[in-house]
């Protein structure tokens, strides 16, 4: 802590950030992804409404309805979209919200698409409200509306698009407006994994990097992965340099325990940000309720990271609550922080 502001580790807040970050889209990273619903793990509900709408639409032979797949990063919604093209074999095209800065951008991406084509919008709640109004017709009657000319001399052109399936995700619902969130047909979402499906992931994953894990050892890492599979995959790689580096290259409960220790992960995960935002609230404001404002202003931290990345797992493991007033920090964290509450 120095002049009142708490500073912390930008690599040991990355290694264990949800968000997609470069070293995701490594080729042996990208090879974890499963090609099928049959090789996929977890959030059942999701994946049995999923494949009965592909199996019903293959039926009908008709294109499927638009899907919107909510949930914290890292839990599997581009990976998802990646199953869906696989599955009715067709092609898919990736963006996100911020990429699509003009109209003209979106209705290039449009008009590229085949009949039954996947595309898929990233942070679609991010998408800039004249470029959403694009998508409305585009949705609705697979057509894009073109203005020519201005004043009395505009001219209306539509024109007919192949029938796409958009497939939105988003870490923010409730920032989409209701037009859009109307359009989509099958609402999903996806929820923070347990630990034993966590088990299965690593292991899958070890298996395919051709790496040595222990059940233990497995376990471990299943517990620290913040119910994030990105993480899991991500903090599987760390462990596997530090166990080439510093022992034989099998992993154990106790390799498992060094290396994040090294990176500032503790025994459920949380890393050296979330400690100084529990902290922060403690020490500045007396455990709560205090606005996440004051607490982005005093760790020098964006607001939306806090909320998105930050906090999402500190609600689920019962480390903050949220009240009309403000955060507050419970017993609960006293106790893992080892502080007197």
């Amino acid at each position: 802590m120095n002049n009142g502001i708490i500073s912390f580790s930008s690599d040991q807040e990355n290694i264990s950030s949800a968000e997609l970050l470069p070293q995701d889209k490594d080729s042996d990273i990208l090879s974890l992804r499963p090609k099928s619903f049959k090789e996929y793990v977890g959030q059942k509900d999701t994946v049995e409404t999923l494949n009965i709408a592909i199996q019903a639409a293959k039926m009908r032979k008709e294109p499927l309805e638009h899907i919107l797949l909510h949930g914290p990063p890292g839990l599997g919604k581009t990976t998802i979209s990646h199953i869906i093209a696989n599955e009715i074999n067709k092609g898919l095209t990736i963006t996100s919200g911020p990429a699509l800065e003009k109209g003209g951008d979106l209705i290039g991406m449009l008009t590229s698409l085949g009949t039954g084509d996947i595309f898929f919008i990233d942070e679609i709640h991010r998408i800039p409200k004249l470029v959403e109004e694009f998508l409305y017709p585009a949705m609705e009657d697979y057509a894009v509306d073109f203005v020519f000319d201005k004043g009395i001399n505009a001219r209306s052109y539509r024109y007919k698009l192949k029938q796409f399936v958009l497939i939105g995700a988003t870490t923010r619902v409730g920032l989409l407006s209701s037009p859009l969130r109307d359009r989509f047909g099958i609402f999903r979402t996806l929820d923070f994994y347990s630990v034993k499906d966590l088990i299965t992931i690593v292991k899958r994953s070890a298996l395919i990097l051709k790496v040595e894990i222990d059940d233990k050892g497995a376990n471990e890492l299943a517990k620290r992965s913040r119910g994030t599979p990105r993480i899991a995959n991500r903090l599987l790689k760390r462990v596997r340099d530090y166990s080439q580096v510093k022992f034989d290259g099998k992993i154990t409960k106790i390799i498992v325990d060094a290396a994040l220790a090294l990176e500032g992960i503790d025994s459920v995960g949380l890393t050296v940000l979330d400690r100084n935002y529990l902290n922060t609230i403690i020490d500045f404001y007396k455990g709560g309720p205090v606005g996440i404002e004051a607490i982005a202003a005093t760790l020098q931290e964006e607001t939306d990271t806090l909320v998105d990345v930050v906090e999402p797992y500190l609600l689920k493991i019962g480390m903050i609550i949220r009240t009309s007033s403000g955060r507050k920090v419970p017993v609960k964290a006293y106790d893992h922080l080892k502080i007197e509450f």
